[in-house]
């Protein structure tokens, strides 16, 4: 259910993308490059808040492991606060700041025709940020009580719900971006009120094995007498000392979230600033911007799939930790790093058949100059899966075993080395020359430096797993 679950966030982009693409008019990269910069900047909006699920769900697993249920329930309570007031300030600064965060993006360089389709799907998606940062916190507080099959139902639900209405707005309406858009925010939207339904007791969870409780009577009750599930919004204000896990963790992710988002808003921005030989300017640009953002939602979504193996592993973690197992956890993390090579290898042949095959290129547009620029790039994203396997394996269990601080850091490094890289196959004779054989490319360049990302994400991730006496200690005593 986790791999489900997390495949399903970026499946939505990659539905938007798709359409946005084939239904485009021929020869016309202008939709999908205003797409795909407001998208980057969306990408960077969203996740830098990713620290609601991510420092939430060991936080709720591991008071729930020390018998805790009520400490459980505060920090889920204060996750969807936040997300409320965080969503709804953050609509509020994508609405008025939109026209220089998209030329930040881009806008100004791929022309006013992107520019266009990049402010009506950004002013509409920007209207779904609360739902968004909801799901985000609804999602983690779920991991915490190691439900990952509610997550799954009511996402597949809302991606039902988005490709019918990408197959009305988008095919059949001829409304572009804007009605990928409108598309995606309702279906989110429904998405957080299905969550804050089932959270708040009134909506049956699909896993009330893991999510009902005997040990608080404050919450509902079903038939056997078995208090629900019943996580709401704190209202008031809580004491400093009750909300500092959650500030402490989450203020780490987000300085880790923030580095990383940065760094793949770069990517795109940059993206924005290639040209072609032979094209107009702005055509050129759009070209680039749209094979970015094709390439980019396959490593995203693929990105999501090796981390579904890390969601499940990073609440066993915390479980393990919260009972002192050092075992348990050792034996779940040499796991997940097992499965994750497999899962890795698996998603490299697959894009490989995709793209041998031409269907991928053909799939996601009919534009020649995104095609090129696409066929640039997809040997890229298909050598990068087992490294990605790897480092968002080692992301979960660091999660669960609370390393937020270590990740921040490691997260600086690993992007001050992405832009040391790139900036040394742009901007030196050694790279140009020596590196890449005078056969330099911008936007080849921004996806080396990506794979530089993931390669000192890895590094610095090892480092701390095999660490002893460490946290995990992964090479350790072996498992029976």
């Amino acid at each position: 259910p986790a791999l489900i679950s997390l495949a399903i966030d970026p499946l939505m982009t990659i539905a938007d993308t798709a359409f946005v693409g084939r239904y485009s008019a021929p020869n016309d990269p202008y939709p999908l490059a205003g797409l795909g910069s407001a998208a980057a900047l969306l990408v960077f909006s969203f996740y830098v808040f990713s620290f609601l699920a991510t420092a939430t769900a060991p936080l709720v697993a591991n008071r729930r492991a020390a018998k805790d249920e009520v400490g459980a329930r505060l920090v889920g309570g204060q996750a969807l606060s936040l997300a409320v007031v965080l969503g709804t300030a953050l609509t509020m600064v994508l609405l008025v700041y939109r026209h220089p965060l998209l030329q930040v993006m881009g806008t100004s360089v791929t022309g006013p025709e992107a520019d266009l389709y990049a402010q009506q799907f950004l002013v509409v998606r920007a209207l779904a940020a609360p739902a968004v940062l909801l799901c985000s916190a609804s999602n983690g507080i779920m991991r915490g009580y190691l439900d990952t099959k509610t997550p799954t139902l009511i996402l597949l639900g809302s991606n039902a719900v988005n490709l019918i209405l990408d197959v009305v707005l988008v095919a059949n309406l001829g409304m572009g971006p804007q009605g990928a858009g409108i598309a995606t925010t309702v279906a989110e939207w429904i998405a957080a009120l299905c969550f804050l339904g089932v959270l708040s007791g009134k909506l049956p969870s699909a896993d009330e094995k893991n999510t009902r409780s005997r040990e608080f009577s404050g919450n509902q009750e079903n038939s056997s007498g078995e208090a629900l599930l019943a996580v709401t919004p704190v209202l008031d204000l809580p004491k400093w000392s009750s909300i500092k896990p959650l500030v402490v963790a989450s203020s780490a992710v987000f300085l880790r979230s923030i580095v990383l988002q940065v760094a793949m808003s770069s990517a795109a921005a940059m993206a924005a600033r290639s040209t072609t030989d032979g094209m107009v300017a702005a055509a050129g640009a759009s070209s680039s911007v749209a094979a970015h953002q094709v390439a980019l939602q396959l490593w995203l979504l693929c990105s999501f799939l090796c981390d579904a193996l890390a969601t499940a592993s990073q609440a066993l973690v915390a479980d393990g930790m919260g009972r002192g197992d050092a075992d348990a956890v050792r034996g779940v993390s040499q796991t997940v790093f097992y499965w994750g090579l497999i899962l890795g290898l698996t998603l490299s042949t697959c894009l490989w058949v995709g793209t041998a095959s031409g269907f991928l290129v053909d799939f996601f547009t009919s534009d020649e100059g995104t095609r090129i620029e696409l066929g640039k790039l997809l040997t890229i994203v298909i050598l990068a899966q087992p490294l990605n396997s790897f480092v968002f394996a080692a992301d979960g269990v660091l999660q669960g075993a609370e390393e937020f601080g270590y990740q921040a850091r490691a997260m600086a490094f690993s992007v001050g080395s992405a832009f040391a890289m790139f900036a040394v196959l742009e901007h030196t004779a050694f790279g140009q020359e020596i590196i890449l054989g005078g056969d330099g490319d911008t936007l080849v360049n921004v996806w080396y430096g990506l794979i530089t990302l993931q390669a000192m994400r890895g590094i610095t991730s090892l480092v701390k797993l095999v660490e002893a006496p460490g946290p995990i200690n992964l090479l350790g005593k072996e498992v029976v």
